[in-house]
C-alpha cells in the first residue's frame, strides 16, 4: 500500500485519496471471488485489477461482481472534468463505498474463516511442520518474500523510459509537455498502478484477517503518509532504491508504534 502512495504522492506529486476506498475494494473482491468458488490465485489478481480498470464484471453462483475502479475513474474526473485532485481522490473515496458494498452483494462484511486460503494453507503447514514455532511465522515469511519481489519490480520500472517520465512529470510538468509526452496518460497510468497496490494489500489483509468490511479503509491513506514521512526521517537518499526501502520501513515503524 505505501509503495502505491509513495508513487502517487512522492513521484507523480498527485494527492490521490482513492486508497481509502480502494484499499477495502480489494478485500471485498477477494471475499465474494473466495465465496463464489474462485481461485485465490485469480482472486488477488482481481483485486489487483480492480484497483486499475474501469469495469470487470465476474459471476459466480449467486454473487454478481461489478467492480468500480478507483484509480481510472480518480483520474478521468481528474482530467476531464477538470476536478482539483485532491476533491477528485474524495469523490472516489466517497462512492467507492457504495461500490464496495455491490460487490459483496449488500452485505457490510464477509466472513471466508471457513474458506481455505494459501494464508490457512501454510499456517497448517508450519503447525504440522515446526510445532514449536507460532503458524504466523510461516506467513510473515511469504509475505515478505512477496514485498521484496513487488519492490524489486517497482525499482527496475523507475529505471524504465515511462518510469522516468513519471519522475520527471511530478517535478516539472511543463518539461514533459515540452517533450510532446502527455501528462494525462503518464499520470493517469501511475495513479492507476498506486491504486492497485492499495486494493492487493487490501485483499492480503483480508485474506490474512478471515473477514472483508467496506468500512476497513478507513485511516490508511493517513497510515501510508505517516509511513512515508518516517522513512524520509530516516533514510535520506535520492536513489530510488532507497527511496521505496525507506517507505518500506516507515510503515513497520508506524504500525510497531501505533
Amino acid at each position: 500500500m505505501v509503495l502505491g502512495v509513495f508513487m502517487s504522492y512522492r513521484v507523480l506529486n498527485f494527492c490521490d485519496m482513492t486508497v481509502d476506498g480502494a484499499f477495502p475494494m480489494g478485500g471485498c473482491i477477494l471475499a465474494a471471488c473466495l465465496v463464489a468458488g474462485v481461485n485465490p490465485a485469480v482472486a488477488l489478481l482481481l483485486a489487483f485489477a480492480g484497483g486499475i480498470m474501469l469495469a470487470v464484471v465476474c459471476g459466480g453462483g449467486s454473487h454478481h461482481l461489478t467492480e468500480g475502479a478507483g484509480g481510472l475513474c480518480t483520474t478521468l474526473i481528474y482530467t476531464k472534468l477538470r476536478i482539483p485532485d485532491l476533491l477528485a481522490g474524495i469523490l472516489m473515496m466517497t462512492i467507492l463505498y457504495s461500490v464496495n458494498l455491490r460487490i459483496m452483494g449488500n452485505r457490510a462484511n464477509i466472513s471466508f474463516l471457513k474458506i481455505k486460503t494459501p494464508f490457512s494453507a501454510v499456517s497448517d503447514f508450519f503447525a504440522d511442520r515446526f510445532p514449536s514455532l507460532p503458524p504466523e511465522l510461516g506467513i510473515c515469511i511469504i509475505l515478505i518474500v512477496f514485498v521484496a519481489v513487488i519492490k524489486c519490480v517497482m525499482d527496475l520500472f523507475y529505471h524504465t523510459d515511462l518510469g522516468l517520465t513519471m519522475g520527471a512529470l511530478g517535478d516539472n510538468q511543463q518539461m514533459i509537455v515540452s517533450q510532446g509526452v502527455n501528462p494525462q496518460i503518464v499520470r493517469g497510468i501511475g495513479v492507476c498502478v498506486g491504486d492497485g497496490m492499495a486494493a492487493l494489500s487490501g485483499a492480503l489483509a483480508a485474506m490474512y484477517g478471515g473477514f472483508a468490511d467496506v468500512g476497513s479503509g478507513t485511516g490508511v491513506i493517513v497510515s501510508g503518509l505517516a509511513s512515508l514521512m518516517l522513512g524520509e526521517f530516516i533514510i535520506h537518499s535520492n536513489k530510488i532504491r532507497l527511496q521505496t526501502l525507506r517507505v518500506l520501513i516507515g510503515s513497520i515503524i508506524y504500525r510497531a508504534l501505533m
